[in-house]
């Protein structure tokens, strides 16, 4: 068997919950089909709720999957308990000495850095998800990334 992946989450605030059908197939597909066993999830939007709300769901049947939610700031200056649902909290190393108003970006900018798979909910112009996708497009272009774009016209491949 080879290595368990791991896949991060991007979206919009405002993305709603008509959208969980479609990362339930996409989740699913990830933890049968390319051995997807960590997912990290911000706590920051619509998108990021029902993210987790589905690898939730998916951890019904495959209960070996681990959910985390990402902190862009260090858990000594704010403690956050580990929501209902997810296997703990992880905040990235490299953080230390980034400006608290660049936090959360940066914190993206790493996660993509480091995980196998992108699921995103990117469909229009000028926003940290935009420009983060754009990022992680020229990973996935040095095939060191796989993206999955999720948008109001269905499930693509980016």
């Amino acid at each position: 068997m080879s290595e368990w992946k791991s896949c991060f989450f991007i979206g919009y605030r405002e993305a709603d919950e008509r959208l969980l059908p479609r990362l339930e197939l996409v989740i699913d597909r990830l933890i049968s089909e390319e051995n997807v066993r960590y997912f990290y999830v911000g706590g920051y939007g619509g998108f990021d709720r029902i993210a987790a709300a589905a690898v939730k769901r998916a951890k019904q049947k495959y209960p070996d999957i681990t959910l985390m939610l990402v902190l862009p700031y260090h858990p000594a200056e704010r403690a956050v308990p580990t929501p209902d649902g997810f296997d703990g909290t992880y905040h990235p190393e490299g953080l230390e000495n980034t400006p608290r108003r660049y936090a959360i970006v940066r914190t993206n900018q790493i996660m993509v850095d480091t995980c196998d798979w992108l699921v995103c909910y990117v469909c229009h112009g000028a926003s940290n998800s935009r420009n983060l996708l754009e990022y992680a497009r020229r990973r996935e272009e040095k095939g060191l990334l796989q993206i999955i774009n999720i948008r109001e016209s269905g499930v693509g491949a980016e």
